[in-house]
C-alpha cells in the first residue's frame, strides 16, 4: 500500500470510530436525560401529593375529622406535640378525639400552613412548613399560636403516609383567663 492510501484508510478509521463514539455519547445522554425527565416528573408528582397530605392534614384537623386525619399517617406513624406523642393511626384517632373533642369545631378556628420545603427521596421525604393557629374573636380574628411542623414520610401501600409528624410551638401558649 502506498502512504497515501494508508493515511486515507487511518483517517476513514478514525472517522468511523469518532462517529461511532459520538452516536454512543449521544444516545448515552438523550437515554440519560430522558430518565432524568422522568425522575424530575416523579418527584414533582411526589411532593404535589406530599403537600396535599399536609393540606389535608389541617382541614381535617380543622374539621375535627379525625379519621381522615388518622388516615394520613403510616401503620406505625406517630404525632409528637404539645399534647404529648402517639403511635398509630388508630391510637392518634383516639388521642386527637380526647385532646380535641368529637363535635364539629364550634369555636370555628383554624390553622394556616405555609411555606412547604419537601425533600423527596424515592420512597422516603422530609417536609417542613410553618403553621398558625387563628381564633376568631369579637374584635377580629388573632393568631393565638404559631408554630412549625417537621415532618418524615413514606410511601405506604402507594400513597405518602407521615411517618412522624413533630408539631413544634414557636411562641408561648394563650394565657387563660
Amino acid at each position: 500500500m502506498t502512504t497515501s492510501v494508508t493515511r486515507r484508510l487511518v483517517a476513514g478509521t478514525a472517522f468511523l470510530l469518532a462517529t461511532t463514539l459520538l452516536a454512543t455519547l449521544v444516545t448515552a445522554q438523550s437515554g440519560k436525560s430522558k430518565e432524568s425527565a422522568e425522575a424530575r416528573l416523579q418527584r414533582f408528582a411526589d411532593k404535589e401529593e406530599i403537600e396535599n397530605v399536609l393540606l389535608t392534614y389541617g382541614r381535617s384537623l380543622d374539621s375535627r375529622d379525625f379519621a381522615t386525619y388518622s388516615s394520613l399517617f403510616a401503620a406505625d406513624g406517630e404525632w409528637v406535640g404539645g399534647f404529648g406523642s402517639v403511635k398509630g393511626p388508630a391510637n392518634i384517632k383516639a388521642f386527637m378525639e380526647k385532646n380535641m373533642g368529637t363535635g364539629p369545631n364550634r369555636a370555628h378556628n383554624y390553622h394556616l400552613l405555609s411555606n412547604f420545603v419537601i425533600s423527596v427521596n424515592g420512597d422516603t421525604a422530609t417536609a417542613w412548613s410553618r403553621w398558625a393557629f387563628v381564633v376568631p374573636g369579637e374584635r377580629g380574628a388573632v393568631i393565638s399560636q404559631a408554630g412549625r411542623y417537621d415532618d418524615t414520610l413514606v410511601r405506604e401501600d402507594g400513597h405518602w403516609r407521615l411517618k412522624r409528624r413533630v408539631a413544634s410551638n414557636d411562641t408561648a401558649a394563650p394565657t387563660q383567663k
